[in-house]
């Protein structure tokens, strides 16, 4: 296969803009991918002052479930749009509509600092939502414009190694903001975030679809493209198994503020046990990007999603037997959460592998299901959050039980091949 630097030569000779290194390439992407992270985990020190500024938790009451809803109106306006915005791309290529994503998102983050009515900032978050979809969309299919297969999920995984820095700071940063500034100086970060990446992107990032690789942009063909995803197995499988999954990362993420400061008495040093979390994520992430050329994508992310349910049961059966104890219940989770740096990568490249020359299409279904699926699941599993983490960890073992379920279908009951 060709390597990073050839094909996008190749694919920037025709506008003549400069082509990144691998290395400038992978901090590219990951800071695009950033762009939503940073969105939901800058904020979630904040949730429970914004509840107080936007009029929906009343002084007195500690917490509000509906806070969560900050969180997964931005998901849920990332997720469905992804749908419009690959077979966009696959017509206009990946620099125009990566612009268009960068400057509205840069303009829904400065309006949430104006807005101080619950409903109308769940409004501009679902439409920032919309726009750093685009971005991710076109992230991921210029990784899959460049590489396949193994190369591709090494890649990713290098991708996610860089990008889970941003989860592992960003809660401190938010936090930070707030000790100096209010909570609106958290959208600004956003906002010069934003401004950052357009900057660079507009500069460095090569065309990598070439005009003769464009398809045709009607409902006709989007449809058939869609229709292609879900005839073929592999695709369509491990998209189904992600979305499924991925809803217990969604739940954590938006109870995670809840359960630190409610159960386990840490709101003040939320932050610093956040990104643990988070920083065993980025060592998993690694740790897949140097094994998976090696031992391959099924072995380890099959082993991964089967350690992910075990681990989600015996923290379940730990609390229920034996009460809450953060020292008992850390140690398990950040073990569990890890999981998710061996699965998430190589679910990606095996269901994008099939589909290069509809990639941005492909990207788009998948990002649909690992975001609008996984959100709606999540906001189910959030919404039983009662004081305690069983609701949260039965939640885990229930999806961890269901994704495996439609990979053995998905492969025929044969799991760990070296494929």
């Amino acid at each position: 296969m060709p390597d990073t630097q050839s094909k996008a030569t190749d694919a920037a000779a025709g506008v003549g803009r400069p082509v990144p290194g691998r290395s400038e390439l992978v901090v590219m992407i990951a800071g695009l991918m950033a762009l939503n992270a940073l969105a939901i985990d800058i904020m979630l020190p904040a949730l429970n002052q914004i509840a107080h500024a936007v009029g929906l938790t009343a002084d007195g009451v500690e917490s509000d479930n509906r806070q969560q809803l900050i969180i997964f109106a931005y998901v849920l306006g990332f997720g469905a749009p992804q749908i419009v915005w690959g077979p966009v791309t696959d017509r206009f290529g990946r620099r125009a509509p990566l612009f268009v994503s960068l400057a509205g998102y840069i303009v829904t983050a400065t309006l949430c600092i104006t807005v101080r009515d619950f409903h109308a900032l769940l409004a501009a978050r679902f439409v920032q939502g919309v726009f750093s979809a685009g971005a991710r969309l076109v992230a991921t299919s210029v990784v899959r414009d460049l590489f396949a297969g193994r190369q591709m999920a090494r890649f990713m995984s290098l991708v996610m190694t860089i990008f889970m820095i941003v989860p592992i700071i960003a809660p401190a940063v938010g936090q930070a903001v707030l000790l100096v500034a209010p909570w609106e100086w958290i959208f600004g970060v956003l906002v010069m975030f934003g401004i950052v990446m357009l900057g660079w992107t507009w500069t460095r990032l090569p065309e990598t679809l070439p005009p003769e690789n464009r398809i045709p942009l009607n409902f006709g063909t989007a449809l058939g493209a869609y229709a292609e995803v879900i005839r073929t197995p592999v695709t369509f499988g491990y998209m189904c198994a992600s979305g499924i999954v991925f809803g217990a990362l969604f739940s954590f993420i938006a109870t995670s503020e809840q359960v630190f400061r409610e159960v386990f008495h840490r709101g003040e040093d939320f932050v610093l046990w956040f990104s643990g979390i988070a920083g065993m994520l980025a060592v998993a992430n690694f740790t897949n990007s140097r094994l998976v050329e090696a031992v391959g994508m099924r072995r380890i992310s099959h082993t991964a999603l089967i350690l992910f349910t075990v681990l989600s049961a015996l923290s379940a059966l730990l609390t229920t037997l034996l009460g809450e104890s953060l020292f008992r219940f850390y140690p398990l989770f950040i073990l569990t959460f890890a999981c998710f740096g061996l699965m998430g990568s190589n679910f990606s490249a095996l269901a994008m592998e099939p589909l290069g020359k509809i990639a941005g299409t492909a990207s788009a279904a998948y990002g649909f299901a690992t975001t609008t699926v996984s959100s709606l699941i999540g906001m189910a599993i959030g919404s039983q959050f009662n004081g305690t983490t069983i609701p949260l960890m039965i939640g885990f073992v229930c999806l961890g039980m269901s994704s495996l379920t439609i990979i053995l279908i998905t492969e025929r009951g044969r799991l760990f091949s070296s494929r």
